[in-house]
């Protein structure tokens, strides 16, 4: 990635609340007060069964480039802090350990998918930043995974900066569509900064500039005949946009030595437009000319489109992606779970709400993955405390959090701890992965989820059980608050 965007300066992006408390803690003595903070989120967008893990990378960015800058401090200083407690943020040395789960893994309700310690000033700080980050791409992430899910096997294109909310909403959500699972974007500086293939052909304004819409294909395609596709619906695309563009390919493309790669339709009863299309294509000896269907597209058009009988090969998504515009929040939230006494103990915490959605799980935790070993298929997501380790040479039995007696005892399984080191001591360890192996990787854990989990609609209640420790933890907070 360019310098340009890697090592921007973000540390005031942050809820002036964090700062209050910031000096709050500095001037009661609290703020070296090493504490535990989780991030997790209570709904899968959509109501699916699941959603993905991404953004790592740009959090890792923010928090090696986190420092008060002299504007920063003047700033602060006009807003009343005093001296003392500025001078604690000009020396400011970033000293948590942060563990993430990985780019592109499927994640799930309240379990902790980052977890920050270190001194309060600090985990408290970097709260907003962690949610913005986690939040944005994780939702861009998921709503691309379910567009490419619909589309079979079919090519689906990012086509959503014009709509996205925000140039970094456009830049960062191509990202997150690649790693959900789309093919390229057509936001060009996000192929520049992380190899998101830019993708792209003409804009109805190209076919409009020229004489007739004739004369508009023959000279794109005499710019472009190794990669010539066609926008057909400028003005008919049955009577003359599908045989303007066969022209096209027939003086323009196959005299260079080419053949011709697609057409889009943008417009109309794309079902009905398409099957029409790839007869016409098939009998001028085009059966390899691919359809580009685009036009405010989503996984349940798409799905219905195919069902129909729709001749698309690959589609291009604009706003409902990058906006994820049937469900566009991704409530993660941020909240304390433990803090260390004097003897280097941590203590449990907890948040109780008349909400019980909103309560939390209290204490230092891990989360762990189980795999059954004969289908690769994952069982189940358990959260232990910090302190246990699933011995998968042992069965194990799990139980559901809500309905205790609800058990099965696993056996033949293997346990991945999820939970991976992103900082130490303040020092960055994560090794930056390229984008494809995230991509990649994300298909084949996706592949792990059995097909019941990967429904639209009403999807199966994929299991994150607490471990028996863990789960008497909680409830003795639980009775000791009601005491």
């Amino acid at each position: 990635m360019t310098n340009e965007l890697k090592e921007r300066n973000l540390t005031m992006l942050t809820d002036f609340y964090e700062i209050t408390m910031a000096n709050g803690y500095f001037k009661n003595g609290v703020g070296e007060r090493v504490t535990q903070f989780d991030m997790f989120f209570r709904e899968v967008p959509d109501k699916g069964g699941f959603a993905i893990m991404a953004g790592v990378e740009q959090l890792a960015d923010y928090l090696r480039n986190l420092k008060f800058t002299e504007d920063d401090l003047e700033y602060l200083a006009s807003k009343g802090f005093e001296k003392d407690f500025l001078d604690y943020l000009r020396n400011f040395d970033f000293c948590c350990d942060i563990w993430c789960v990985p780019e592109g893994t499927p994640i799930f309700p309240y379990e902790p998918i980052v977890t920050v310690r270190g001194p309060a000033i600090q985990a408290q700080f970097i709260e907003t930043m962690i949610l913005i980050t986690i939040n944005h791409q994780s939702l861009v992430a998921t709503k691309a995974n379910r567009i490419v899910r619909a589309a079979q096997g079919r090519a689906v294109m990012e086509f959503g900066s014009r709509r996205s909310q925000g140039y970094d909403g456009a830049i960062y959500g191509a990202r997150a569509a690649y790693i959900g699972g789309c093919t390229g974007t057509a936001c060009t500086i996000s192929d520049r900064e992380f190899g998101v293939k830019a993708l792209g052909t003409m804009a109805h304004s190209w076919v409009q500039l020229f004489d007739s819409e004739l004369d508009a294909f023959c000279a794109y395609a005499r710019e472009y005949p190794d990669s010539c596709t066609l926008l057909v619906d400028t003005y008919n695309v049955l009577k003359s946009g599908i045989p303007n563009a066969i022209e096209a390919f027939k003086r323009e493309v196959l005299p260079r030595g080419f053949r011709p790669k697609g057409i889009r339709i943008d417009s109309g009863d794309i079902t009905y437009l398409t099957r029409k299309a790839r007869k016409m294509l098939d009998e001028a000896g085009f059966p390899d000319c691919a359809i580009v269907a685009s036009n405010s597209l989503d996984e349940y058009i798409i799905r219905d489109m195919i069902q129909q009988g729709a001749k698309i090969d690959s589609f291009g998504v604009g706003e409902r992606l990058i906006t994820a515009s049937s469900n566009p929040v991704f409530g993660g939230v941020y909240k304390l779970c433990a803090v260390e006494n004097e003897k280097g103990e941590f203590i449990p915490k907890i948040k109780v709400s008349e909400n019980v959605a909103k309560v939390t799980i209290p204490g230092a935790k891990k989360l762990w993955r189980l795999y059954d070993n004969e289908t690769g298929k994952a069982i189940a997501d358990l959260i232990t405390c910090e302190d246990e380790v699933v011995d998968d040479s042992q069965p194990y039995e799990l139980f559901d959090r809500d309905f205790t007696w609800k058990r099965k005892v696993v056996e033949n399984y293997t346990a991945r701890e999820l939970l991976e080191p992103l900082f130490v001591k303040g020092k960055c360890v994560y090794d930056y992965p390229h984008i494809e192996n995230i991509k990649e990787y994300c298909k084949n854990q996706i592949g792990t989820l059995w097909d019941e989990v990967l429904r639209f609609e009403n999807p199966h209640n994929y299991y994150v059980d607490l471990s028996q420790k863990l789960w008497d933890l909680k409830s003795d907070m639980l009775k000791q608050i009601k005491k």
